[in-house]
């Protein structure tokens, strides 16, 4: 097991778009991840776990790892939020997400939900089919 503490820098702290990405690093791993604070450790790979904690600017957090890519792990996740979020094109690899980028989001939404042209009533954009039981 490993443990590090971190101050969450960022005003918004894990909220929304940060913790998103902080779960979308901690599903990189291996290894079971934890995210404690004020003695409630919840899941840090469960985005409703990460949002029970409440976690606000300037809030104080320790990062468990246990498994074999532990310390990888906790490392990775505390340079995530000691940058406050602004490192994501290192840590993911693309130059347009950012957290504060509004543009962003309606591409990740786009390739989400898919755009208008993709509508549920078009027989094309079916994924499925249906059968009679």
């Amino acid at each position: 097991m490993y443990v590090q503490e971190v101050v969450v820098l960022n005003q918004v702290g894990l909220h929304a778009r940060p913790a998103t990405f902080f779960i979308q690093c901690a599903n990189e791993f291996r290894s079971s991840i934890w995210i404690e604070k004020d003695e409630k450790r919840v899941n840090a790979k469960s985005l409703l776990g990460v949002l029970s904690l409440g976690v606000v600017g300037g809030t104080k957090i320790k990062i468990i790892a246990d498994g074999l890519d532990e310390e990888e792990a906790v490392d990775k996740l505390v340079k995530l939020v000691e940058s406050g979020f602004s490192n994501i094109d290192s840590l993911f690899g693309s130059k347009e997400d950012s957290v504060d980028s509004p543009s962003s989001t309606k591409e990740e939404a786009t390739q989400v939900f898919g755009s208008k042209e993709d509508s549920l009533d078009s027989p094309s954009s079916a994924k499925g089919e249906a059968t009679q039981v």
